[in-house]
């Protein structure tokens, strides 16, 4: 065993620093809050922001359903323990919801309207005051219908509010030290899913199972996406794109994905990109909203 101690956080800039008081100080000011927590880098920072302002008057809640992945439950259970934070596991039903199934344009926002119906049942419950979720700064330049049900719940974006980006995020998850301050953004399986393609168990779990076998490959980031007539397309760093040049290794990959159900597998040359299934939506759509 090597006696080389781990490398020490890196430290703050000022800047950041003062976000981050911002931030606890914000959470404070609430008395009490439920956080909207699904163990990604976002959930997990505000997640411990909440703690260290409010200690056991905050309570984290994961969502569950189909459309987590199948680990992703057992890695937000291991992060809540490590931040000592309350943790309650709720079911959620999007899937049996017709406007969040049949995946137009709006489906996040389905998805969050059920989250935090939900969500809203366990602060009621446990009688907190405010419910607070994830989104930070960066995601207002994106395609986010979900923060239209957040704002129709009266749900709180602490995040945004003290304009903490992504980068600056992964910077406190590290001075924190939290274990997924270099993991890779963990959206719900549904988002792999090309809009208008019916999301069901079956096509979640396909997908699911496609991306586990392609970590397993040494494949991160990785993502799955579902399109019409069962074709897959896979997502990976432009870097791994190479890895696909071994006959073998492609050929256990066609092999595996059609054994889940997978017609037609393809690599997008472009590499692995944050929301990439939104390239298709209309201009007007994809403006955020002021």
């Amino acid at each position: 065993m090597s006696d080389v101690p781990p490398e020490a956080p890196r430290q703050l800039s000022p800047e950041l620093s003062a976000k981050r008081d911002r931030l606890i100080e914000l959470l404070r000011g609430y008395g009490s809050c439920a956080v909207a927590y699904s163990g990604g880098l976002d959930s997990t920072v505000l997640a411990k922001a909440a703690y260290l302002a409010l200690g056991d008057h905050a309570v984290a809640v994961t969502g569950t359903s189909a459309s987590m992945a199948a680990d992703q439950l057992d890695e937000a259970k291991g992060i809540a323990r490590k931040i000592g934070i309350r943790h309650e596991i709720v079911a959620t039903g999007e899937l049996a919801v017709a406007a969040y199934y049949t995946n137009d344009a709006d489906r996040c926002y389905h998805c969050k309207n059920e989250l935090f119906a939900c969500v809203e049942e366990v602060a009621q419950r446990a009688d907190v005051a405010v419910i607070v979720e994830g989104s930070n700064r960066d995601d207002l330049s994106d395609y986010r219908p979900g923060l239209k049900a957040a704002k129709e719940w009266n749900v709180k974006s602490p995040l945004i509010q003290c304009e903490l980006t992504k980068a600056e995020i992964r910077l406190l998850a590290e001075a924190w030290q939290l274990s997924p301050a270099d993991k890779p953004s963990t959206p719900c399986l549904s988002s792999r899913i090309a809009y208008g393609e019916q999301i069901t168990s079956e096509r979640l779990s396909m997908i699911d199972r496609a991306e586990q076998f392609l970590r397993r490959q040494g494949f991160q980031p990785v993502r799955v996406r579902y399109h019409k007539d069962d074709v897959a397309r896979i997502e990976v760093a432009v870097e791994q794109l190479p890895k696909f040049d071994d006959h073998w290794l492609r050929l256990e990959v066609i092999e595996y994905l059609k054994s889940l159900g997978f017609k037609y597998v393809a690599v997008d040359l472009e590499g692995f990109r944050s929301g990439s299934m939104n390239a298709v939506l209309p201009t007007v759509v994809k403006k955020p909203k002021e």
